[in-house]
């Protein structure tokens, strides 16, 4: 690849540590942020709201990526195997042999986790319950990205080396569709209501936009050079995509599917995560597993009588 530091440099796994470091430099968490991680071994802080940058955090090195279960106790992080951290102790209690892992994401009920495979186009499927391999699914070369839909019933799989983009079932870990979108696609998210995937093809500078439904691309946005990262905010308005090449982050109205701004970073951009939103449940749900969740509705989270006027009021 032409663009070996951000293979190397994909430091999502740093933000499990770096939300704690970051935080009491930026403004309060009713806000949502964009975490970039970037080639000068440090991550820069945008304010979605102001598309500004409001903090740099600096780093060392780290391994590729990292997804956070639902109830936030096991962080699975790759490079190499895959390590399965307790989030309480920050410990390493299971390690997953899978030599080639890059990309990792979660089921919204966090029962499995889907790791691509890079070197060997497959993704593997672990179960969380006992962090156990149940399946290896054949896609596309050179995967990366993987990102699952809100409802848990499908993952969408960037394919570097095919320009193409995999959709397996989860029910079944079969693909049931092959998407082409633009050349060497990297990055994969998809929108809170599930509707549409965005993906960074980083040698065509481009965003190929996913209609879900028909498992087609109804839309291309011409961003910075070499797009990497994607990430989409928790109201689902805006796209942020970090350019490797450009030392910036493309801001896409999802609306619209055009540029709206550019924020400038540090060198070598190559990976960006949002916070979620604060707010009330929206769903009887929410108030269920034990205790508080990080809702992304856009409305500054009150108390726990939220849960209770939700719950009375629905009559359960």
């Amino acid at each position: 690849m032409k663009h070996t530091s951000g293979w190397l440099l994909l430091r999502v796994a740093s933000l499990v540590s770096l939300l704690a470091m970051a935080m009491p430099a930026i403004p309060a968490r009713a806000q949502t942020f964009a975490y970039v991680t970037t080639a000068s071994n440090s991550v820069w802080v945008i304010d979605t709201a102001s598309n500004t940058v409001v903090a740099t955090v600096a780093l060392g090195n780290g391994p590729f990526a990292v997804a956070i279960n639902p109830d936030g106790t096991r962080a699975y992080v790759t490079g190499g195997p895959v390590s399965v951290i307790d989030t309480a102790s920050n410990t390493v209690v299971a390690t997953v042999e899978d030599p080639n892992a890059y990309g990792v994401a979660i089921t919204p009920d966090g029962t499995r986790a889907y790791v691509t495979d890079f070197l060997s186009a497959t993704v593997t499927v672990i179960e969380t319950a006992n962090n156990t391999i149940i399946a290896e699914v054949e896609v596309g070369g050179h995967n990366l990205g993987v990102a699952i839909t809100p409802d848990g019933t499908h993952a969408y799989v960037a394919n570097g080396g095919t320009g193409s983009v995999s959709v397996i079932e989860t029910a079944t870990n079969t693909v049931t569709a092959e998407v082409p979108v633009g050349v060497e696609p990297q990055g994969v998210a998809i929108t809170p209501d599930g509707t549409r995937a965005y993906v960074s093809n980083d040698a065509s500078n481009s965003v190929s936009v996913i209609d879900t439904a028909s498992n087609t691309v109804n839309a291309t946005v011409a961003v910075g050079s070499i797009p990497f990262g994607v990430a989409i905010r928790p109201d689902g308005t805006r796209a942020y995509v970090a350019n490797e090449n450009s030392n910036s982050v493309s801001v896409i109205d999802t609306a619209s599917n055009t540029v709206v701004a550019t924020v400038a970073v540090g060198s070598g951009p190559n990976w960006v995560a949002i916070t979620p939103g604060i707010g009330p449940p929206t769903d009887e749900s929410h108030c269920k597993k034990g205790g508080w969740q990080v809702f992304t509705i856009p409305r500054k989270f009150e108390n726990q009588g939220d849960c209770v006027s939700f719950v009375n009021h629905h009559g359960k």
